[in-house]
């Protein structure tokens, strides 16, 4: 059975999309669609700085605006919970990841004490679509329907298709579901592409959505989460796709990251006084293995630059159903790029000739988060020297090409300096923002996505839910201010994940390694790389701020700090 036929119809149609008139006036409530990628690095789309090809996202950004500091929470599943209720992850109950460590901000699952955008903008007449990675609930293969309690459809979504768990095969997904029901990709009549690649089928499924919505709700308007898991490991990528970039990233670590450095500063998203494109070490590069990761670049190149071609699909759909002026589009991360060195530890096997394990049925519902063996019977390979991209290998990026991602920011995904929490953010909704290619330097969270579509979806935040549970408020602050280039009122911003702690007042920027790390003190407006430590210097600063995140922390649901799992 072919991929959907509206799809089809969509990359055919060409130009002419562009003619269809709007249906839609501006005084309307818009449509918004929320668009999150996974562990990619500050500088790694078009339009912050790379030389990976993003267009579609150049053009959003070219005809709207750029956050140039704007932050998530360093880790994929406390994003999600924080991005879908406008809360600080422990608040919502996913202070770490999806286990149960005894206390109320690290219970794994969203809590009854908060709300979702979708069940919020489900109450103000709102139609609710997501695709893509769940990632907020313990519970990936339920016993029972009870089990999927805090699954999406259970937390205000009309329809759903992706993973309920937050990594797998880009081939073959463990968790895959539509709606409620749980699916294998190659047993699903509703969707037979030549080859299956789920970042494919999650840009495929946001454009059905949008299709069906406009034949079956027309008039209404709608929110969308699509929820990529491009660019986390495994790095698969379509041949195709990997083709572009042969030889891109010969040069090396360094000297991409140097012509980053200097594009970030041309576009204007970075500066040279306040940033330092300190050298990557030599222990973080690879020696004897290089070519090999340099070709695991260029996979993870392709992941992204397939990513940007699915949003280039929603965009044409958008216009093709007359929905585009009026719709807010915001696309950012859900942390900084991962050094993990996942499927990178010993020297790996070769492929074999032929496969050498029975072929899986169709109806076969992967369980493993990195499967045991290919569909046709190849083992799945691990370790240096296995080229990443096709579907018998599982492997990771690793910290050197992790650093370039991350130009010129410190840390990774897991801490809370720069290169941890900084995300690009781009908005585009020309019926209500007249900027075009600017650049919008006011600091923001993604705890501020859930008072945004609340204020431009005229919604009411309830105070109780889920049958009178209190429901804790909004956290964050509408952004349509920053939108129209006026700044916004809020106290700080911080952060804590796995011990690692920060808080942003003003300029000033207080961030710790771990829970037992000394305060580090950064003046973010003229040191953004946090090379110059001011914590000595400026003693007031630090018990100032030190305050103001302990009282968070106690208020938030963050103490104890890196409490173990139950039965631990």
């Amino acid at each position: 059975m072919a991929a959907f036929a509206g799809i089809v119809g969509i990359l055919l149609a060409g130009p002419q999309c562009d003619v269809v008139a709007e249906q839609t006036k501006a005084s309307d409530r818009p449509n918004i669609i929320y668009i999150l990628a996974d562990d990619m690095g500050y500088s790694d789309i078009g339009c912050y700085g790379s030389e990976i090809a993003t267009p579609n996202l150049d053009a959003l950004a070219d005809n709207g605006i750029r956050f140039t500091q704007f932050y998530n929470t360093a880790r994929c599943c406390p994003t999600r919970a924080s991005l879908l209720t406008g809360l600080y992850p422990h608040q919502a109950g996913i202070g770490h990841m999806m286990d149960d460590r005894g206390h109320d901000g690290y219970r794994g699952d969203l809590n009854r004490n908060c709300v979702t955008i979708a069940e919020v903008l489900g109450q103000a007449g709102y139609r609710t679509y997501m695709s893509g990675k769940w990632h907020v609930t313990k519970t990936v293969q339920p016993k029972d329907e009870s089990g999927k309690r805090n699954w999406p459809r259970q937390r205000g979504f009309d329809r759903f298709y992706g993973t309920i768990h937050g990594a797998g095969s880009f081939y073959d997904p463990n968790s895959l579901t539509r709606d409620n029901q749980s699916i294998s990709p190659y047993a699903d009549p509703q969707y037979q592409p030549e080859t299956y690649y789920y970042t494919d089928a999650i840009s495929d499924h946001a454009v059905r959505f949008i299709e069906e919505h406009r034949e079956e709700a027309d008039g209404q308007p709608f929110f969308m989460y699509v929820s990529y898991t491009a660019a986390h490991w495994p790095m698969h990528a379509l041949e195709k796709d990997i083709a572009k970039y042969r030889g891109k990233y010969d040069a090396g670590y360094q000297a991409i990251r140097d012509a980053r450095y200097q594009r970030m500063i041309d576009l204007g998203v970075i500066d040279a006084e306040s940033t330092i494109n300190w050298p990557i070490p030599d222990a973080w590069k690879l020696t004897k293995f290089l070519d090999w990761d340099i070709r695991n670049m260029e996979v993870y190149a392709a992941m992204i630059d397939n990513m940007d071609q699915g949003i280039g699909r929603i965009i044409a759909s958008l216009k093709a159903t007359g929905q585009f002026d009026n719709t807010l589009i915001c696309y950012l991360q859900d942390n900084g790029g991962c050094a993990e060195n996942y499927g990178r530890g010993k020297i790996g096997p070769q492929r074999e000739e032929k496969p050498t394990l029975p072929p899986l049925a169709d109806d076969y519902l992967q369980p493993d988060m990195q499967p045991k063996q290919t569909r046709d019977g190849y083992p799945v390979r691990v370790g240096k020297g296995v080229m990443a991209g096709p579907a018998d290998t599982y492997i990771g990026y690793g910290r050197g090409w992790a650093t370039v991602s991350n130009t010129p920011f410190r840390e990774y995904k897991h801490w809370t300096h720069e290169g941890g929490v900084s995300t690009p953010m781009i908005v585009h909704w020309p019926a209500r923002i007249d900027r075009r290619g600017e650049l919008e330097k006011t600091p923001g969270h993604l705890i501020d996505l859930m008072a945004t579509a609340v204020d431009v979806a005229e919604a009411d935040y309830p105070e109780t839910f889920h049958e009178g549970q209190t429901i804790k408020p909004m956290e964050g602050k509408s952004l349509l201010p920053a939108f129209a280039g006026r700044p916004l009122q809020r106290e700080a911003i911080y952060w804590e994940h796995e011990g690692n702690r920060a808080v942003r007042r003003g300029d000033y920027k207080l961030v710790a390694k771990g829970a037992e790390g000394q305060w580090e003190l950064y003046n973010i407006a003229a040191d953004r790389s946090e090379q110059n430590d001011l914590a000595t210097q400026q003693p007031q600063i630090v018990k100032e701020l030190a305050a103001l995140w302990q009282a968070y922390a106690e208020r938030a649901n963050v103490f104890p700090l890196k409490p173990r799992p139950l039965g631990h």
